[in-house]
């Protein structure tokens, strides 16, 4: 009897049941689309720091870089040119450690033994300025005069740089090309800087080459520099064979050559040398606790957190992020409010238009619990659709957020981890990562709406709930009528 009258009367009071499913969906709608677009401002969020620190990577430790003196000793690179040699091509490679101050790779096991950490693996961030070019013989033997035999870069009388890095002047004709290298630990391949790329040609290192001559490069190196599969690629007068080239998930690579640990600290002259720790935790919930056990039993250093360095994130990314969490929840939760008072009071109004119909029910036996009951039911069958239809409309908006794909721009400023140094104030920088040559280039990020089971859990659950608000007000004032009130609506 319940639901054979139930069908009759929602097939009867179509229009009445759409008005009240339509509210709901509105509001339901909404709810989805907001919380899409939010988790989808996240996920663009997560690509702009995993493209600075890698994947996995929950937070890093450091050790902040001393102040340079500004009366400090500009790098120096020494020369053979002598007698008939001067007109041959001179090179001389400078490999400085890059950000930070080194940390003993002991620290790495520090780290490791901490309560809370999951997995850690130490990196060394190295910046490669090579000077390259030759001495001209004419004005040569006018410095030999003057100055002795041997060139310093940076030492030749009336020498200038161009901006385009060319050392002109002082019978010099030089030019400086600046890279950076990434020492990485090739026995722990899911954590570092290189997680944040994609090995797109070639292979990745392989865990017995921890001290082999072997390099993977970054795409868009590899690119200006014509650098394929095979070739050798020369640092400090050591050859290394390109064996992989990488291209960034997003954003700018983390280094332009990747090479084994053990290589970069000997190209460096730091043995058994680090810049970077990178910590992954055994619970992402307590990151902040392990961050403050590793402040607290490892002096010195400075640990930073993927939650720090989201704080700097800037650009429109940020500012639709904030939209979306601020603006976009609160206005979900007064769409939804008015819904479920909108559901509420139609229901209620619906019911004191069927005043004749219930009191003529109760006339003939039907208790207030049976005829509030059927309302109750209406109500709940009216959010349920209501529901179908906000979740259809929400997937649509979801749908077409995705399918536009806006381009949204990112900006990492520093988090103050590094002080002085290459690339100090940089992306990298902030993070304990190796740090840009663009620094201060923006980030674009295409913005997506993905939908999770738990948002259309929560459409339902609001269905639901809509359905017995407006099923308690069109209850309360069915339970309220009386037989008399069939028979003075009839006269």
């Amino acid at each position: 009897m319940f639901f054979t009258y139930l069908r009759r009367e929602l097939r009867r009071r179509r229009k009445a049941a759409l008005v009240v499913a339509s509210g709901l969906a509105l509001g339901i709608a909404l709810v989805i689309v907001v919380s899409s677009v939010s988790s989808g401002m996240e996920k663009a969020q997560g690509k702009v720091l995993q493209s600075l620190y890698g994947l996995g990577t929950d937070m890093t430790v450091t050790k902040a870089a001393q102040a340079q003196s500004s009366t400090g000793e500009r790098p120096r690179f020494q020369f053979d040119a002598r007698g008939s040699d001067s007109d041959e091509e001179q090179s001389s490679d400078r490999v400085m450690v890059q950000g930070f101050q080194t940390l003993a790779t002991s620290t790495v096991s520090k780290v490791g033994d901490q309560k809370g950490v999951s997995d850690v693996v130490g990196g060394l961030s190295l910046q490669v300025v090579k000077v390259s070019g030759q001495f001209r013989q004419g004005q040569f033997q006018q410095d030999q005069q003057s100055g002795g035999g041997n060139q310093q870069g940076g030492g030749q009388p009336g020498a200038q740089q161009s901006p385009e890095g060319r050392v002109e002047g002082g019978g010099a004709d030089f030019d400086v090309n600046n890279y950076s290298v990434y020492g990485t630990d090739v026995t722990k391949p899911a954590l570092g800087p290189l997680t944040s790329s994609k090995i797109t040609s070639g292979r990745t290192f392989k865990s017995s080459e921890t001290n082999a001559k072997v390099v993977v490069a970054d795409k868009s190196y590899a690119k200006e520099k014509k650098l394929v599969l095979g070739d050798t690629v020369t640092i400090k007068s050591v050859k290394y064979k390109v064996i992989g080239i990488a291209t960034p998930d997003s954003g700018d690579a983390a280094a332009n050559l990747y090479i084994p640990l053990k290589q970069a600290q000997t190209l460096s002259d730091s043995k058994n040398k680090v810049t970077t720790i990178y910590v992954k935790a055994s619970d992402s919930q307590q990151i902040s606790a392990v961050k403050s056990t590793i402040q607290k039993n490892i002096s010195g250093t400075t640990v930073t957190t993927s939650a720090d360095l989201a704080d700097t994130v800037s650009g429109s990314l940020s500012t639709a992020s904030d939209l979306a969490s601020n603006v976009g929840k609160w206005l979900s939760i007064a769409v939804l409010v008015a819904a479920f008072l909108v559901a509420g009071l139609l229901t209620s109004s619906a019911v004191s238009r069927r005043v004749r119909e219930f009191g003529t029910l109760k006339a003939l036996g039907w208790k207030s619990g049976r005829v509030t009951r059927q309302v109750v039911g209406e109500a709940v069958v009216n959010g349920l659709v209501g529901g179908a239809l906000g979740i259809a409309l929400g997937l649509g908006g979801a749908y077409v957020v995705t399918a536009i794909s806006p381009t949204l721009q990112a900006e990492v400023g520093s988090t103050g981890g590094a002080v002085g140094g290459p690339g100090g104030g940089g992306p990298g920088g902030g993070m304990g990562g190796p740090a840009r040559e663009t620094a201060s280039k923006a980030l674009d990020v295409a913005l997506t709406a993905p939908v999770a089971l738990s948002t259309i859990a929560l459409a339902v659950g609001l269905a639901v709930t809509g359905g017995l608000i407006a099923g308690a007000f069109g209850g309360w004032r069915a339970s309220r009528l009386r037989p008399a009130d069939a028979l003075r609506r009839v006269e």
